[in-house]
C-alpha cells in the first residue's frame, strides 16, 4: 500500500507485532529452563542445553533473557508464582489454627510432591543474589501469613496465648522443609513423608492447643 505520496504506508502493527514474536521468544526460552529443571534438576539448566532445547543461538538467550543468572531467576520466579498458588488457596480456606497450620503444611507437601524440581529450587535456591532475595521475600509473606493463622487461633483461644506467632511461623516452615527434604534424601534417613507429616500433624496439634 501506498501513501498519498507515493510512498509505502507504514505498518503500524510491526512494532506490537515484533514485540509479541520477542516475548514469544523469551517465554520458550524460560519454558525450555524449565523443562530442563524437571528432567534434571538445576545441574541441566545450562545455556547450551536450553539453547539447544529450544532450538534458538545462545545470542538469542543472552538477548531475549540475559546470563544463567537471569534465566535462573527467571525460572526461579515461575516457581514463587505457582508456590503462591498452592499456598493462597490453603489460607484462603477458614478453620482453627490447627487446621490452618496444616492446611498450610498439606499445600506445601502437595507443591514440593508435584512440582519437586521447583520446590528444591526455592528450598535451596542458585546463589543468585536477586533470586535469594526474592525467596526471602516470599518465605517472609508466607511465613507472614502463617503466623496471622496462628494470631487468629491466639484470639479466639483455640492456640495457646503464650505463643510468639512469629517465632513459631518460622519454626514450623523450617520443620515442614526438613520433614520433606527427607522425601529425596538418599540413604537410612529416607522416610515416608506423608507417614512423618502425620507425626508432625499430631506433634503441632499437641503443641498448639491450649493447655
Amino acid at each position: 500500500m501506498q501513501s498519498s505520496r507515493g510512498g509505502p504506508v507504514p505498518d503500524e502493527k510491526s512494532p506490537s507485532r515484533q514485540m509479541r514474536k520477542r516475548t514469544a521468544t523469551r517465554e520458550a526460552i524460560i519454558d525450555a529452563a524449565e523443562t530442563l529443571l524437571d528432567d534434571g534438576g538445576l545441574d541441566a539448566v545450562t545455556l547450551p542445553a536450553v539453547s539447544n532445547r529450544a532450538d534458538v543461538a545462545l545470542q538469542t538467550i543472552y538477548n531475549r533473557v540475559g546470563t544463567r543468572d537471569a534465566l535462573l531467576l527467571a525460572v526461579a520466579e515461575r516457581a514463587l508464582a505457582a508456590n503462591r498458588e498452592y499456598m493462597d488457596a490453603a489460607y484462603a480456606r477458614p478453620g482453627t489454627a490447627e487446621e490452618r497450620v496444616m492446611g498450610a503444611a498439606a499445600a506445601y507437601a502437595a507443591f514440593a510432591a508435584e512440582r519437586p524440581h521447583q520446590f528444591r529450587l526455592l528450598a535451596s535456591p542458585p546463589d543468585v543474589p536477586e533470586a535469594l532475595e526474592r525467596i526471602a521475600d516470599l518465605t517472609d509473606e508466607q511465613n507472614g501469613k502463617l503466623a496471622d493463622a496462628i494470631r487468629d487461633g491466639v484470639a479466639d483461644g483455640t492456640a495457646r496465648a503464650d505463643l510468639d506467632p512469629d517465632l513459631t511461623a518460622t519454626l514450623l516452615w523450617a520443620a515442614v522443609n526438613g520433614v520433606l527434604s527427607l522425601s529425596w534424601h538418599v540413604g537410612r534417613y529416607r522416610h515416608d513423608v506423608d507417614e512423618l507429616l502425620a507425626l508432625f500433624a499430631s506433634l503441632v496439634a499437641d503443641g498448639l492447643r491450649p493447655r
